[in-house]
């Protein structure tokens, strides 16, 4: 089964209860959607696996080795479609898994989960505290100080964006368009 949105969201709330992990969900389903525009490809779908990726993360928190393998059964016990559940698994590829991100869909979540954090820290630090005059310069300014958002691994990103095939400049870019529509529903 492919969950509706609300679905994902219900499901995502069963394991789920801390308001900062909804947001990062919404984030990544908004950015998500967007790249599968891009591509082409079905924006529901990849909104799911969006709202989908990280729902045994709060299972996990004082195990991270082990996010991303509790998952399969939560999605499995819901009736979820195995290629979404692949999706979730692959996005932890060389942190917790060794499940590789095979497809569009795969990749750009791979890439745009840690970057999502990054995009709406560096909104959430300026004067406006919104992503409205976020730009690309202010984006990679935060990315060169270590000390900033120190929680996001910058390789993750950089490979990320090779494995789509697309100029990190443009990643960064499509990902601030993607949430500045949803800066309010992710708690900016």
């Amino acid at each position: 089964m492919i969950p509706t949105r609300e679905q994902a969201l219900d499901l995502l709330r069963k394991y789920n209860n801390e308001e900062s992990h909804i947001h990062h969900a919404l984030a990544v389903e908004a950015t998500m959607r967007h790249f599968a525009e891009i591509y082409r490809e079905n924006p529901d779908l990849w909104g799911v696996v969006g709202i989908l990726h990280d729902i045994d993360w709060e299972q996990t928190t004082s195990t991270p080795e082990k996010h991303c393998h509790l998952a399969p059964d939560m999605l499995r016990e819901a009736g979820v479609d195995e290629s979404i559940i692949h999706a979730v698994q692959s996005h932890g590829w060389g942190i917790c898994t060794d499940i590789e991100p095979a497809n569009n869909m795969e990749r750009t979540l791979f890439t745009i989960d840690e970057l999502t954090g990054l995009i709406i820290t560096a909104g959430l630090v300026r004067p406006s505290k919104s992503l409205a005059d976020l730009e690309l310069k202010s984006v990679k300014k935060k990315w060169k100080d270590k000390a900033f958002a120190r929680g996001v691994n910058r390789d993750i990103i950089r490979q990320g964006a090779e494995k789509m095939n697309m100029p990190l400049d443009d990643v960064i870019n499509e990902t601030i368009s993607a949430l500045r529509p949803v800066e309010k529903s992710i708690g900016m």
